[in-house]
C-alpha cells in the first residue's frame, strides 16, 4: 500500500510538471489566486456627500453605485484627507497625512513626481505581495523630477512607485498637457510635432480662452483661460502633439475600456486597480448619449456617466468571474464644487438637488463638506449589506489592505480598520486631522475642532465657504451635522481637550490659546 501511495504521488507530481491540470480541479496558479483577493479602487473626483442616491440624495439617481453601497459597507463618516485632490490622492497611496509634504497641494501639469520613489506606497506593497498593480485614469500627483520632456519616457511616475502598469493623464483634465501616458510615454505622439508645454509664457501662435473667446465652446469662468483644446480653455500653454491629444466627450469610454482590459489581462492572477475616473470635475463634457439626462446641466450628466460606467465595469467583474475574490473600495477625492472654473450651467440647473447633502461647505473647505464622502467597501459573499458609523480615512487602506493580504504597509498614518472595512466591526479610527489647502483641523469622536484661520468667509469664485473664521469653532457633529451652532464659547474644557490633541498630531502649538477661557 505505502509503495502504491509513493507511486501515485509520483505520477502526480510528473503530471503536474508536465503543465497539465486535471479536469475539474484548479490549477496552481488558480488555486493561488483565489487566496490572493484582488482588489479594485474607484475613485471619483469631486462627487459630493450627497451626490449619491444611496446617501440620500432624490434629484439624480446613481443605481449602479447605489448598488455597491447596498450590498456591502456603505460609510457615514467616510473621508477623504483633504479638501483637494493632490493631497488626497497623496494620500490614499501613501498612507500619510499630507501636511507633513509641503508639496502635496494642487499642481500645475508640470509639477514633478510629489511621492518619492523609496517611501512605502500601497501598490508597492501589493506587489511584493506577488499583486500586478495598475493605475488607470486621473494621476495628478505629479511625474518626472522637473522640466520633463513629454516627447521622451516620462519618468520618475506610477511605474517608479509600484505600478506595474499605467494608464493615465498627466494631470486633471483642465491643465495641460492634454494628452494619456501608458507607461511613461505619450500615446499617439507625432515625432514630427513634438510637445511644449509652458505654465508661465504662452507660445507666439497659439490662441487662448482669454484672447480668442470666439475660439471656445465652453466659456471659462475664472482661471482657465489659457490654451484651447477641443474648443475648452485651460490651465497652462501647450503646442504640438496635435494627434496625442484626447477627446474630452470619449475620455469617460477610454478610460472605462482600458479598465476592462486590465481585468482580463490579469484576471489569472491577484491584481490591484487604481481606478480613478474624472467625474463630475471640470470641464465636464459628458458622451452625447448623457448629454440633458441629468436636467441638471453638464454636472448632473457625467455623474449619470459615471454611475454608467461603473455598472459597465461591475459587468466585466462579473462576466469574468471575479466578484466573489474581489473587495471594491468606492470614494471621491473631495467634496463638490458647482462652479470650478468654467460656465456649464451646474448652478443654474441644480435645481433642488444638494450636492453636499446635509453638510457644511464643498470642496476647499475644512467644513464637513469638504472632506466627508461617500466612502463604500463591497465584496459580493464576503461583506454583509449594512451602514456603517465607523471614523475612517482613505489613508487607511493602505495598512488595512495590507492586512488584508498578508503585506507590510511601514511606518504610516494610516490606521489597520480591516473589520471596519470588512464590516466586521463598528469601530474605526479615534481621531483624524482634516486638511483643506493647507489649513487643518480635528476630528475626535462626535465633535470638529476648526482653529482660527484669517481669510475670506466666502470664496467668492466658488461660493463655498473655507470654514475660516478668527474664533475657534467646535461642533458636536452627533447633534449639529450641519455645524450650525458652533460651541466653542459654551464648552471651553472640550475645546481644550481638542486643542491638545491636535497639537498633539501636528507636534507645534497652534493658534491663539488664549480664547481658550477655563473656568
Amino acid at each position: 500500500m505505502r509503495f502504491k501511495n509513493l507511486l501515485l504521488l509520483a505520477l502526480c507530481a510528473l503530471f503536474y510538471t508536465c503543465g497539465s491540470t486535471p479536469e475539474g480541479e484548479a490549477s496552481e496558479e488558480e488555486n493561488n489566486a483565489a487566496e490572493k483577493p484582488n482588489v479594485v479602487v474607484i475613485y471619483l473626483d469631486d462627487l459630493g456627500y450627497g451626490d449619491v442616491s444611496a446617501y440620500g440624495q432624490v434629484s439624480l439617481k446613481t443605481p449602479n453605485i447605489d448598488a455597491l453601497a447596498n450590498g456591502g459597507v456603505r460609510f457615514t463618516n467616510g473621508y477623504a484627507s483633504s479638501a483637494t485632490c493632490t493631497p488626497s490622492r497623496y494620500a490614499l497611496l501613501t498612507g500619510m497625512y499630507p501636511w507633513k509634504n509641503k508639496d502635496a497641494a494642487i499642481l500645475p501639469g508640470t509639477a514633478p513626481l510629489i511621492i518619492s520613489t523609496s517611501q512605502p506606497t500601497l501598490p508597492k506593497m501589493m506587489a511584493a505581495e506577488g499583486y500586478h498593480t495598475g493605475v488607470v485614469g486621473k494621476w495628478h500627483l505629479g511625474l518626472g523630477s522637473g522640466n520633463v520632456n513629454w516627447n521622451e519616457h516620462v519618468s520618475p511616475g506610477p511605474n517608479e512607485i509600484g505600478f506595474k502598469h499605467s494608464y493615465i493623464m498627466a494631470a486633471t483634465q483642465d491643465r495641460v498637457p492634454t494628452v494619456y501616458l501608458e507607461n511613461g510615454m505619450v500615446e499617439g505622439l507625432d515625432p514630427n510635432d513634438p510637445i511644449e508645454i509652458d505654465y508661465k509664457n504662452n507660445f507666439d501662435d497659439q490662441p487662448t480662452g482669454k484672447d480668442n473667446p470666439e475660439l471656445v465652446e465652453m466659456k471659462w469662468h475664472h482661471g482657465h483661460n489659457n490654451t484651447i483644446v477641443n474648443g475648452i480653455p485651460r490651465i497652462g500653454y501647450m503646442k504640438g502633439g496635435e494627434k496625442a491629444k484626447w477627446s474630452d466627450v470619449d475620455m469617460a469610454d477610454h478610460f472605462l475600456v482600458r479598465a476592462q482590459q486590465y481585468v482580463k489581462d490579469h484576471k489569472d492572477e491577484p491584481f490591484f486597480l487604481y481606478y480613478a475616473m474624472q467625474q463630475p470635475h471640470v470641464p465636464r463634457t459628458p458622451h452625447p448619449r448623457f448629454v440633458g439626462k441629468s436636467g441638471m446641466g453638464p454636472r448632473g450628466d457625467v455623474i449619470i456617466e459615471a454611475d454608467w460606467c461603473i455598472g459597465e465595469f461591475m459587468k466585466t467583474l462579473r462576466e469574468e468571474g471575479l466578484l466573489e475574490n474581489t473587495l471594491i473600495v468606492l470614494s471621491s477625492d473631495n467634496g463638490p464644487v458647482l462652479n470650478d472654473g468654467y460656465y456649464d450651467d451646474a448652478v443654474e440647473k441644480i435645481g433642488d438637488h444638494k450636492p453636499a447633502g446635509p453638510l457644511r461647505g464643498g470642496k476647499y473647505s475644512l467644513f464637513e463638506a469638504g472632506t466627508r464622502v461617500p466612502f463604500i467597501a463591497y465584496w459580493e459573499g464576503k461583506i454583509k449589506p449594512q451602514v456603517s458609523d465607523a471614523l475612517v480615512c482613505q489613508m487607511d487602506l493602505l495598512p488595512s489592505i495590507a492586512a488584508l493580504v498578508g503585506g507590510d504597509a511601514g511606518a504610516v498614518d494610516g490606521k489597520n480598520l480591516l473589520p471596519a472595512f470588512m464590516g466586521e466591526s463598528a469601530t474605526g479610527r479615534e481621531e483624524l486631522v482634516l486638511e483643506a489647502t493647507s489649513r487643518t483641523a480635528l476630528r475626535k469622536g462626535d465633535w470638529i475642532m476648526i482653529p482660527p484661520y484669517k481669510g475670506p468667509a466666502v470664496m467668492k469664485q466658488v461660493q463655498i465657504e473655507p470654514g475660516n473664521s478668527l474664533e475657534y469653532q467646535l461642533y458636536n457633529l452627533s447633534e449639529d451635522i450641519g455645524q450650525q451652532n458652533n460651541l466653542a464659547a459654551e464648552n471651553p474644557e472640550k475645546l481644550a481637550e481638542m486643542v491638545a490633541a491636535f497639537e498633539e498630531i501636528r507636534g507645534e502649538t497652534y493658534g491663539d490659546t488664549k480664547q481658550i477661557k477655563l473656568e
